[in-house]
C-alpha cells in the first residue's frame, strides 16, 4: 500500500506521497521550520504562513508533496502549460499535466511536476527514486 499522508493547518491542505518522493531537499531547504525530515511529524505545518508553504510545495520535483486549499474541489484537470527541465546530475521533470504511455498501453496522468529517471539506475522506472545520487551519476 502507497504510504500518503495529509497535513493541515485549516486553509490548506499538504499532501505527501512518499513512494513519489526523490529526498532532493528542496522542502527542507526552502522552509526548514516546516520541513523537518529528522523529526515526527516531519511536517510542522504551523510553522509557515499559507503562502509560503503553498510556494515552497508547488518547488518539489517530483511530485511528491501537493496541496489543496480546504473547502475547495481539487481541481486536476485544469490546463496548464507544460515545461520540462533537466536537474543537473539528476531527472528529467515535467512540469504540468501529462499523460504518461506505458510499454504495455497503460496510461496514468500526472499533475504537476513528475520526475522521470535520467541515470537508468530507478527502481521505479520510467520515474526517479533518487538512485542517481548513490550511483554518482552525471550528465
Amino acid at each position: 500500500m502507497e504510504k500518503t499522508k495529509e497535513y493541515s493547518n485549516g486553509e490548506v491542505t499538504v499532501v505527501w506521497e512518499a513512494k513519489k518522493c526523490i529526498h532532493s531537499g528542496i522542502c527542507v531547504k526552502g522552509l526548514p521550520k516546516v520541513f523537518r525530515p529528522q523529526m515526527r511529524p516531519w511536517v510542522s505545518i504551523n510553522e509557515g504562513t499559507t503562502e509560503d508553504i503553498i510556494n515552497q510545495v508547488t518547488q518539489c520535483p517530483s511530485g511528491a508533496l501537493s496541496y489543496y486549499i480546504n473547502g475547495r474541489a481539487n481541481d486536476k484537470t485544469a490546463a496548464i502549460e507544460a515545461k520540462v527541465e533537466l536537474l543537473k546530475n539528476g531527472p528529467l521533470l515535467v512540469h504540468g499535466i501529462i499523460k504518461v504511455i506505458g510499454s504495455d498501453g497503460s496510461t496514468e496522468v500526472k499533475d504537476k511536476t513528475t520526475a522521470f529517471c535520467r541515470c537508468g539506475a530507478s527502481n521505479n522506472k520510467p520515474y526517479c527514486d533518487g538512485t542517481h545520487r548513490k550511483v554518482e551519476f552525471k550528465d
